[in-house]
């Protein structure tokens, strides 16, 4: 397996971390309760996805799990 670069790393902390403002937003105006809730859980499964790699370094991984939980 490749190794990855810590641009690689920048760009997956990024994408977590749009997972978890989207999170924290709230439900936006005009979303169903039903969308909402299939959004939560799709940004969930991937913030649980990226917590199992194992090439963080020094980011801050709280935000991630506390959007996660």
């Amino acid at each position: 397996m490749n190794e990855i670069t810590p641009e690689q790393i920048a760009q997956h902390y990024s994408a977590a971390m749009d997972s978890v403002n989207l999170i924290n937003a709230g439900q936006p105006e005009g979303m169903t309760d039903e969308d909402w809730a299939d959004t939560v859980k799709r940004n969930k499964e991937h913030l649980e996805i990226m917590l199992a790699k194992d090439f963080w370094t020094t980011e801050d991984l709280t935000p991630l799990q506390a959007a996660a939980a």
